[in-house]
């Protein structure tokens, strides 16, 4: 039987980013994993619903502070600059800075598991978290949250990575005429919050695969896994 771990009582996290929970209850369904199962004595509801959720709030704060501070930018560089702060990687380690991984609620070996491997997961807390704060406290609250975790990196955005596929296929241009092949391995999920796996094949080297909430997400991804296991990018995580 699986048994509830946590290292940390969630006052410690309320005072870790300056917020008082209403909803104790949802705080922690945000930090729930569903590797706990009712049986463990968890209430058998993950974080998953809110991670969706909180991933459209993210990207709502980040949109609009973007297109407040950057008037003369077009459609493009705002588009690069949102990537670059929504993404799992960017979210990740937000959460490293809060320490949120300490607070995980989970039935399993989590904890064994170290670095990259546990990417998705950091990330996803933090956007669950997002809204808990945006249901519980309201929108303001979660704005709050959003800019000062993020107000470091907003600048830092305009040297953003390049869209991985993009990279990945003038890298793969460089091997000769050769164009990356995207193909759709697993779709698990409900309808309304799919999880796609997607495997990258391109020409001479080993294939690479990645995960997301949408086919194009999963995409980046697997593209990032290649450029980062080739050298042709560094891998910041």
């Amino acid at each position: 039987m699986a048994k509830l771990t946590a290292d940390r009582p969630l006052e410690e996290l309320e005072a870790r980013i300056g917020i008082r929970f209403s909803d104790r209850a949802r705080l922690e369904r945000a930090l729930t994993h569903s590797s706990l199962r009712p049986a463990s004595g968890g209430n058998g509801r993950s974080y998953e619903r809110l991670e969706f959720l909180g991933d459209r709030v993210l990207g709502l704060v980040i949109a609009e502070t973007l297109f407040a501070m950057f008037p003369q930018a077009d459609e493009g560089e705002l588009s690069l600059r949102l990537n670059a702060l929504v993404s799992a990687e960017t979210c990740a380690k937000v959460a490293d800075e809060i320490g949120l991984y300490d607070f995980i609620r989970h039935g399993g070996d989590l904890k064994k598991l170290k670095g990259s491997r546990t990417k998705s997961i950091r990330a996803d807390l933090v956007e669950s978290l997002i809204a808990a704060i945006y249901l519980g406290e309201g929108l303001d609250a979660a704005r709050g949250f959003v800019v000062r975790h993020w107000a470091g990196r907003l600048d830092e955005a305009v040297e953003a990575r390049r869209d991985p596929k993009t990279a990945l296929q003038e890298w793969a241009h460089t091997r000769g005429p050769i164009t990356p092949r995207y193909d759709i391995v697993e779709r698990t999920g409900p309808d309304h919050d799919p999880l796609f796996t997607v495997r990258v094949s391109v020409e001479g080297i080993e294939p690479a695969d990645g995960s997301g909430r949408s086919k194009r997400l999963a995409e980046q991804e697997a593209a990032i896994a290649v450029l980062i296991r080739e050298s042709v990018w560094k891998d910041t995580n």
